[in-house]
């Protein structure tokens, strides 16, 4: 099996497992740190439909990718990104929740508010994580991967 269709696969499975985590289970527990995994789970959504995307086109020689991730994304914006329908809009959500990711992940210190998780830069400028935030990010991914299995899926 082509190495799209596993990261397309895997993102689908990532996608019900982010889903079931925010509308089942973060529901009954209610525990903030919660939403930390959920933005995880998104996150590897995002990147593997990406991913996916770019391995397609390369596979059918339509563009070139390269060592480097930045060069691979602008690849992914210009040459892409148009023939999937995926708009400015939602390329900006996937810069949002990969630089949300990157920063929970380069993070010193996190805690919660209120109903949110506050994430601080080494700077002290801080983000915020919360469960409208998650629910668009869920609603961004989803519209993203039945974007790209409309067309991998449909010249498999």
């Amino acid at each position: 099996m082509e190495k799209f269709i596993e990261n397309l696969d895997k993102s689908a499975s990532l996608l019900q497992t982010a889903d079931h985590l925010l509308y089942m289970t973060y529901p009954l527990i209610r525990e903030k740190r919660l939403l930390l995994k959920i933005l995880n789970e998104i996150y590897l959504v995002a990147l593997g439909v990406v991913n996916a995307i770019l391995q397609y086109e390369y596979f059918y020689k339509r563009i070139n990718l390269y060592k480097d991730a930045k060069a691979n994304f602008q690849t992914f914006r210009e040459k892409c990104a148009p023939r999937y329908n995926i708009t400015p809009q939602q390329i900006a959500k996937i810069l949002e929740i990969f630089d949300l990711a990157e920063k929970h992940k380069t993070s010193p210190f996190e805690f919660v508010r209120n109903d949110k998780i506050v994430i601080m830069t080494n700077t002290l400028h801080t983000d915020t994580i919360t469960i409208e935030k998650m629910k668009d990010y869920i609603f961004a991914s989803k519209d993203l991967l039945r974007k790209a299995e409309a067309i991998i899926r449909a010249r498999k």
